[in-house]
């Protein structure tokens, strides 16, 4: 546990639900852990007991990847906790395949509808269709752009044409849209939509005010992570977004609830300590933002480069494409600030150097 993490505080300690069952938070409300093949290797999934469209059963926050292991693991949930009862509707909090991957397969097993932001819906059923982003031959040509000129990491990222589509192969063909500022009942009790930016293209939290034993509780998603920092990066898909100011913006949405919110995020344990952790997010970004601004001062800095500054660690491919959009994400909201400008060298890399007044 890192000194961060330690300021924060686990309700459950160190349990962890058992693969293929269930851990029951507080009456009505499980919690699932299902098993990712990347160097994040899990993702909590939430089952909340309920009533809907006159039907007993469940409502599901987040799916898991779509892979055979994903599949089996969901097949004991069914066997061992659900028992015979149904999911009702599926609610997604983002486009990204850990969380929408089994959406089509659950949604059809149980005719139950998905519910999520217009934004991630299409865009996850745009990614299903093509490789924009993930992987192919755009995505390389981005990250060369930008520094990354190994050539064979370059063909490996070209050839990873199926990235999204191998562990989302499909959407359901509608959806139930959700808003900022929503509210609806699930499980007799009126949940909020709370929309962030920056991570996702419109990532949607849910807020119970009262929960049982009037607990606050929020399922964040991956906008409010207890151990990591959120990954915010910069894509070929919208080449000069501004991302890592919205992200910042969004989790200050969260300042306003009570200080006992109990958070459910979707990766690491169940936390308290949201303040504490929105402020150790500030830090670590104007971290990171000044250790990129000095590196830049001294020559300029391509996405490659500034990756070497933010990460200290050997990285994986997998990894490095995540380092090389949240390196390009801190050299962007340098360069809007205008703090640094940018410019093409000879050898077709963009680098970001010096501080400007322009």
């Amino acid at each position: 546990m890192n000194a961060d993490e330690a300021k924060l505080v686990y309700p459950f300690a160190d349990a962890l639900p058992e693969p293929g069952g269930a851990m029951q938070l507080a009456p009505g409300l499980f919690w699932l852990r299902m098993g990712l093949p990347f160097a994040l290797n899990h993702i909590n999934l939430w089952l909340i007991r309920d009533e809907f469209a006159g039907k007993q059963g469940y409502t599901l926050i987040d799916t898991c990847i779509d892979r055979p292991e994903s599949r089996a693991q969901w097949e004991g949930v069914i066997a061992n906790v659900l028992q015979g009862l149904p999911i009702l509707r599926v609610i997604c909090t983002h486009m990204h395949p850990d969380h929408v991957g089994l959406a089509h397969w659950l949604c059809e097993r149980f005719d139950a509808p998905l519910w999520m932001s217009a934004t991630d819906y299409h865009s996850a059923r745009l990614a299903c269709q093509s490789t924009t982003g993930f992987g192919g031959e755009r995505s390389a040509a981005f990250f060369a752009l930008h520094g990354l000129t190994n050539p064979d990491d370059l063909e490996k990222i070209r050839a990873r044409s199926g990235y999204y589509p191998s562990m989302v192969p499909a959407v359901p063909m509608s959806y139930r849209r959700m808003r900022d500022g929503d509210a609806f009942d699930i499980g007799g009790k009126t949940w909020r939509c709370i929309a962030g930016y920056g991570h996702a293209p419109e990532h949607i939290s849910l807020y119970c005010d009262a929960w049982a034993d009037q607990q606050p509780i929020l399922i964040s998603g991956d906008m409010l992570l207890p151990r990591i920092s959120t990954n915010v990066s910069v894509y070929d898909v919208e080449p000069e977004g501004n991302p890592l100011p919205a992200f910042l913006q969004s989790i200050d949405r969260f300042a306003p609830l009570p200080p006992n919110t109990l958070v459910l995020p979707s990766h690491g344990k169940p936390f308290t300590g949201a303040h504490e952790r929105i402020a150790q997010l500030h830090a670590h970004h104007r971290d990171r933002l000044a250790e990129v601004l000095a590196a830049c001062a001294e020559k300029p800095c391509s996405a490659a480069d500034a990756l070497k500054v933010m990460f200290k660690r050997e990285l994986d491919l997998h990894q490095t494409t995540f380092a090389m959009g949240e390196s390009l994400a801190h050299l962007h909201a340098l360069w809007f600030a205008g703090e640094v400008r940018r410019s093409l060298g000879n050898d077709g890399v963009l680098r970001f150097g010096g501080q400007t007044t322009a």
